[in-house]
């Protein structure tokens, strides 16, 4: 049972839809620009003609995605393949084809994730190229500025300037890869930008490692342009890697899990509970979604465990067993 409450969540009655605003963006100084890139995507008939400056791929992959299923055309099956690329293939600069997120997917990044400690080169890779895949889906990222706060390994850099976005990392230690190359050195509750600064506010595992992670996210939220995506993913507590590299033990407690950990290695884990490392739950992730979206803040785009695939969507609307199986939560709203 979930330790928020046991009531089904009432996003996942597919009560939101997409939205999709004129938007603006700001340069990080804060002054006005038209930003003209922002995608919607749509449902066209076979054949038809798209809209001026619109990606063909946009006609021949189109699909909405309410957070608890995904409808495709019939008429759009002729380019499925097309929508079937492996998680390593973002879509190409300045297109917005949609990803097919099938169990193929889903066991390609949890082959990955195993190689975590000893390739996270590798792990990283394919974890940045199928994030970024999954933000085009919603955006043309060629020319958008990016956040990416709570930031880390490099590949998630690589793989946002590699879609043409202007990619600033932020984290508070200023000896992570990222930012190290040339990024900011800041408070994920506090920060350093002006209202509306960015395209896309990016967030991948960072939740798990704040004390007040709602906090956090409105802050992130804050300098999102209107019309732009705020990302937010994170493993959950009860998850099977909630308690990190002392997993699958903090089941069983945390300070007992990491103790373990202690005698196993000799030296205590980076991520120890109540001081880096925090119990937060699915059900926070999707109060937090339902509050901004009854503040009309924002319209939520998607909610669905990261790494399932599509039809595992259904995991969120059961309690308890969400916590256990989501594994990592995935936010994706625009702002208003």
């Amino acid at each position: 049972m979930d330790a928020r409450g046991s009531d089904t969540h009432p996003l996942l009655h597919g009560e939101f839809s997409e939205h999709d605003g004129a938007g603006r963006r700001l340069r990080l100084g804060g002054d006005p620009s038209p930003r003209p890139r922002l995608a919607r995507p749509r449902r066209r008939e076979h054949g038809s003609r798209g809209a001026p400056g619109r990606s063909p791929a946009w006609r021949s992959c189109a699909t909405l995605d309410n957070g608890v299923g995904r409808t495709r055309s019939a008429r759009d099956t002729c380019s499925a393949r097309r929508c079937a690329a492996p998680a390593s293939h973002a879509p190409p600069r300045g297109q917005g084809c949609l990803v097919s997120r099938d169990l193929r997917r889903s066991v390609h990044l949890f082959r990955a994730f195993l190689v975590e400690q000893s390739d996270p080169a590798h792990f990283y890779g394919e974890l940045a190229r199928d994030s970024v895949a999954g933000i085009a889906e919603h955006l043309d990222l060629d020319g958008a500025h990016v956040l990416d706060v709570g930031a880390g390994p490099a590949e998630f850099a690589e793989a946002f300037r590699e879609s043409g976005a202007t990619y600033v990392p932020l984290d508070a230690d200023p000896d992570v890869d990222s930012v190290r190359r040339g990024g900011v050195v800041g408070d994920a509750g506090h920060l350093p930008f002006a209202d509306g600064s960015f395209d896309v506010v990016f967030s991948s595992n960072l939740w798990e490692h704040v004390r007040t992670p709602e906090a956090v996210a409105d802050e992130m939220l804050r300098v999102v342009a209107p019309g732009g995506l705020l990302y937010i993913a994170y493993t959950n507590w009860l998850s099977p890697w909630g308690g990190h590299e002392t997993s699958p033990w903090h089941w069983l407690g945390g300070e007992r899990a990491a103790r373990r950990y202690e005698r196993k290695h000799g030296h205590r884990p980076k991520n120890l509970i109540d001081d880096s490392l925090f119990r937060v739950s699915v059900r926070q992730g999707l109060d937090w979604a339902e509050a901004v979206r009854e503040s009309r803040r924002a319209d939520v785009l998607a909610l669905r465990p990261r790494y399932w695939p599509d039809w595992a969507r259904p995991i969120l609307r059961v309690p308890g067993l969400r916590e256990i199986v989501t594994w990592n939560l995935l936010v994706l709203v625009r702002k208003r």
